[in-house]
């Protein structure tokens, strides 16, 4: 005979077998998932707090060795879909988003949330749609927002040629391609930035909002023997008249060359790639790490509040060279020299009546060398030298030196084997003029020092 508990006992599991069956089943499988992040702790002995801080001298983002950047983690979903009216292996249709996390103030990403004061900082860089080679053709096109950039080097995280990344659509037809891209914000902060942010008071009240930026892009990618590729890059900048404003309408030209080259080495992957590029009025960007051309650099002329006159010229050299399946060598050297609209070699005047920096000088040489000790242990070292001149200013120098004890679980003899775990030991030495002008996020918590130290661990990985 039945008991009362055991009838509800049986009521309760009938109830949950047809709750479990009713559940919404997911059916999709063009679905797939990639990542990237670094994450782990930082420790600066030379700061009271011992706040691990990156030592690369300041305006120069991670010029001079990354492994003492914060941390970051990015999740990237995308959706597949499949073309009715083509063969599937013709036309590729991809949706693609990039969630992206990571925190300021040097703070732990583990141990803060969106609540925290310097918390968590969350963007959506990326959410767009693309459609290649479309119905068998070699037609392909996108739209929205991406990561729309190439060759890096990596060790300085320096996207140094033909990083776009905006919102904008671009379509291409076999090696050429053309793009629009619309970069402007509302943002009254930011400085050294053509402003388009303005005050509307058409109807009466004062509305903030901004001045769009049309930017177009035309690139071409030649392909030659001996594993040779050279991209060709010529961009056009134009902002528009906002009347009653101290904001006139201007425009900037970019033109660049890319040189790729594959070299020939018994652990294959070597390369060399050599780049350079001119920009002229707002067309002039960037800086502090960031090389997209949109980033307008230096002051305006005070006689029109123009960018005429206004250029920038950078050059890259960047290689990789596995020596033998023991040793390989990654260096590279970056050469920046830009000036703003006015005249002035120092310091000018913003839109914002700030005073800024109106003429700078940056130089970056270093290298990463590869000892692959095991298959799943290899020992990184880093060794570089940037200087950065800003207006009249003598020149910040810097050396560091990074020994990086790596564990590589994948057990590949690569520079591109991920995930890592890394046991990191850096050690900066300044010049006199950047240690007395705390020219460092280190420096400036550390106080006027020769030289900064950060140890730390950290993992790193990807997977698209």
């Amino acid at each position: 005979m039945m008991t009362k508990f055991q009838g509800y006992f049986l009521i309760i599991l009938t109830l949950s077998i047809y709750v479990g069956n009713a559940q919404i089943q997911i059916t999709n499988k063009n679905f797939s998932f990639g990542t990237t992040g670094r994450i782990g702790f930082g420790y600066s002995p030379g700061i009271e707090g011992h706040t691990g801080r990156q030592l690369n001298l300041s305006g120069q983002g991670s010029l001079g060795g990354r492994m003492d950047q914060g941390d970051y983690i990015d999740l990237l979903p995308a959706f597949h879909f499949t073309p009715v009216n083509a063969n599937k292996d013709s036309t590729v249709i991809d949706f693609q988003a990039r969630l992206a996390f990571y925190s300021t103030n040097n703070t732990f990403l583990g141990n803060v949330s969106s609540g925290s004061i310097n918390g968590i900082v969350t963007s959506l860089p990326e959410a767009f749609v693309e459609a290649k080679n479309i119905v068998g053709s070699e037609w392909s096109v996108w739209a929205g927002a991406r990561y729309m950039r190439y060759d890096d080097v990596h060790i300085t995280d320096y996207f140094y040629f033909d990083d776009h990344s905006a919102e904008g659509f671009g379509i291409k037809y076999k090696n050429t391609s053309f793009s629009m891209f619309f970069p402007a914000v509302i943002d009254t902060s930011s400085t050294n930035t053509t402003p388009y942010s303005y005050t509307n008071i058409i109807d009466g009240n004062q509305n903030l909002t901004y001045r769009q930026r049309e930017v177009m892009v035309l690139e071409h990618t030649v392909n030659f023997k001996e594993n040779h590729r050279l991209k060709l890059l010529a961009e056009y900048h134009t902002v528009p008249n906002i009347s009653d404003t101290p904001y006139p309408a201007d425009n900037g030209y970019v033109i660049g060359v890319k040189l790729n080259s594959d070299l020939k080495t018994t652990l294959p992957g070597s390369f060399n790639q050599f780049a350079v590029r001119y920009g002229t009025g707002i067309a002039n960007g960037g800086d502090n790490g960031n090389t997209q051309t949109w980033r307008t650099y230096g002051a305006p002329q005070v006689e029109d509040g123009t960018y005429a006159g206004a250029y920038s010229f950078t050059l890259v050299e960047h290689m990789l060279y596995n020596v033998n399946n023991r040793w390989g060598i990654n260096p590279y050297a970056v050469f920046t020299k830009s000036k703003g609209g006015a005249k002035s070699d120092d310091k000018a005047t913003d839109f914002y009546g700030r005073s800024i920096y109106n003429r700078k000088t940056d130089v970056a040489i270093g290298s990463r060398f590869l000892y692959y000790a095991k298959d799943w242990f290899h020992v990184l070292t880093e060794l570089h030298y940037t200087s950065r001149k800003n207006g009249n200013d003598p020149t910040a120098g810097m050396i560091k030196f990074t020994l990086a004890p790596t564990i590589v679980p994948t057990a590949e003899r690569s520079a591109w084997a991920r995930p890592h775990i890394r046991f990191i030991a850096s050690v900066a030495r300044y010049n006199d003029f950047a240690q007395n002008s705390l020219a460092s996020p280190f420096l400036q918590q550390a106080g006027s020092k020769r030289f900064g130290t950060y140890f730390g661990v950290r993992s790193e990985w990807w997977i698209f």
